[in-house]
């Protein structure tokens, strides 16, 4: 037996986290050498850093400015009136039964590539609104063409229509 045999283990330099002073840790960013716990841990192709470090930053395709978000909200307006007059005029106020589920797809893959082409194919939660505001006003847009109230009664199709075109529309910008 050696004369280390009865001696305790040495425990390794326990620090606190630096944003996290509460949490006892023994990692360590790999750059900068600052103490992480878990929670504040970024994983890297280089191994374990601090949010600094790893410098963490939003998609830009996620990054929607007020130019961009004045952008979609131009293109939803003309899509919006564009879709709803040919709308209005090809289709009118026909019903189109189970064929309105096609139609809303169309009207909302329109809307929604406008305002996707118009901003650079960004996408957020405020493009997907502005587009369906201009799938809203196409709705408005073809019944004032056909002459009919703005939200006339009994147009179940036509609500189908527009209600179909909404989610379609929204789902294209939506991250």
């Amino acid at each position: 037996m050696g004369a280390d045999a009865g001696a305790p283990l040495e425990q390794e330099d326990v620090t606190y986290c630096a944003r996290h002073p509460q949490t006892e840790t023994v990692l360590r960013c790999g750059r900068c050498e600052t103490p992480i716990c878990p929670r504040c841990l970024v994983q890297t192709p280089v191994g374990a850093r601090c949010r600094d470090c790893a410098n963490v930053r939003r998609l830009p395709t996620l990054d929607v400015s007020p130019v961009y978000l004045a952008r979609g909200a131009g293109a939803a307006l003309g899509a919006g009136i564009g879709v709803g007059v040919v709308w209005g005029f090809t289709l009118g106020g026909i019903g189109l039964g189970f064929l309105s589920i096609f139609v809303g797809m169309g009207i909302g893959w329109a809307i929604g590539e406008a305002v996707s082409l118009a901003t650079n194919r960004k996408r957020s939660t405020t493009l997907a609104a502005c587009a369906i505001a201009g799938v809203i006003l196409a709705y408005l847009v073809r019944n004032v063409v056909i002459d009919v109230a703005l939200l006339p009664r009994g147009d179940l199709w036509g609500y189908l229509a527009a209600g179909i075109a909404s989610v379609y529309a929204a789902s294209r910008l939506r991250y």
